[in-house]
């Protein structure tokens, strides 16, 4: 619980007030952050920051969602359910970064397939999911335009980057009724939107104005393309 003589215990819980008091009621996406250390996600020069509600570097031109980000899209995520524990059998993740929010995930679904499209990160997020022995996150260096597996039907999906608008070849990969979560817009105006998987259209709901990184084609091995 501490890294260079700083303690993240009183931190982490008011992390946790903070998402509290900012409207996150769902108490099992609460019980799921207050289990992850969020700073092993982060940098060492900027760990006495983990637990602000604000974004971070993790180099490579990206960062960590803030807590309230990923709490609200986690919350928006398993809405529709009640009960504790294991949610879902399997979720696709889309720009999974360092791995926090994979870690978030790990709580609600037998198994998490997180795509990351720069290399460098996804050696860093499946070392520290290791040293937090989370192992139902498989981490993939892909595209997730398309590099999603083909043999699955995911029972719902998180995208921690914004497409301009919603690609909707991501239906094909999903269950019916599942939700899809994820910024839509420019980087001038996004919303955080969940579409729902119907029989034979979609529905979408908008909700927060956010800020993300563009959701880019293609895979980089060093986060420069």
């Amino acid at each position: 619980m501490s890294n260079s003589g700083f303690t993240f215990r009183r931190v982490r819980e008011e992390m946790i007030e903070t998402l509290l008091e900012m409207g996150i009621k769902d108490f099992r996406v609460l019980d799921a952050m207050a289990q992850i250390p969020r700073h092993i996600f982060i940098d060492e020069a900027l760990r006495s920051r983990a637990y602000e509600n604000r974004s971070l570097t993790i180099g490579y031109q990206q960062t960590i969602s803030q807590p309230y980000i990923v709490a609200r899209m986690t919350e928006l995520l398993i809405s529709n359910t009640q009960s504790r524990g294991i949610l879902f059998k399997n979720i696709l993740e889309l720009g999974s970064g360092c791995g926090y929010q994979s870690a978030v995930l790990s709580y609600f679904a037998e198994e998490i397939h997180a795509i990351e499209r720069i290399k460098p990160l996804v050696k860093k997020s499946r070392e520290n999911l290791s040293e937090l022995k989370i192992f139902n996150v498989v981490v993939r260096h892909g595209d997730g335009y398309q590099d999603w597996d083909e043999n699955k039907n995911y029972e719902g999906v998180i995208c921690a980057a914004a497409p301009r608008e919603f690609p909707e070849d991501l239906l094909s990969c999903c269950e019916e009724n599942s939700k899809i979560i994820m910024p839509i817009g420019n980087s001038d105006e996004q919303k955080l939107s969940v579409i729902t998987k119907l029989k034979d259209s979609f529905e979408e709901e908008l909700y927060d104005e956010v800020a993300f990184v563009p959701m880019l084609p293609g895979k980089s091995l060093n986060g420069n393309d």
